[in-house]
């Protein structure tokens, strides 16, 4: 079975099933719902491919908005040449 048309078709919903939800944890919950309701055939390892496939598409479209690696408030340090 190929699971990339419902990783797609499922990544495209996002917006609406998980509105206001910032916490992957909850994504998660709410995709592995809509899995259960919606493509209940599957089996559990399908089921965790789509998940998986999901949170990547959501990560990379910045669902959960953007993550600052290291410290946003520490000076550059081409500021200290001045």
């Amino acid at each position: 079975m190929d699971l990339s048309g419902i990783i797609a078709e499922i990544a495209d919903q996002a917006d609406e099933f998980l509105d206001g939800v910032t916490d992957r944890a909850q994504a998660r919950a709410g995709i592995a719902e809509l899995i259960n309701l919606d493509y209940f055939q599957l089996n559990p390892a399908d089921r965790k491919a789509v998940t998986e496939g999901v949170m990547a598409e959501l990560e990379k479209e910045e669902f959960f908005g953007m993550e600052f690696v290291g410290d946003p408030f520490k000076d550059d340090p081409a500021d200290d040449d001045e």
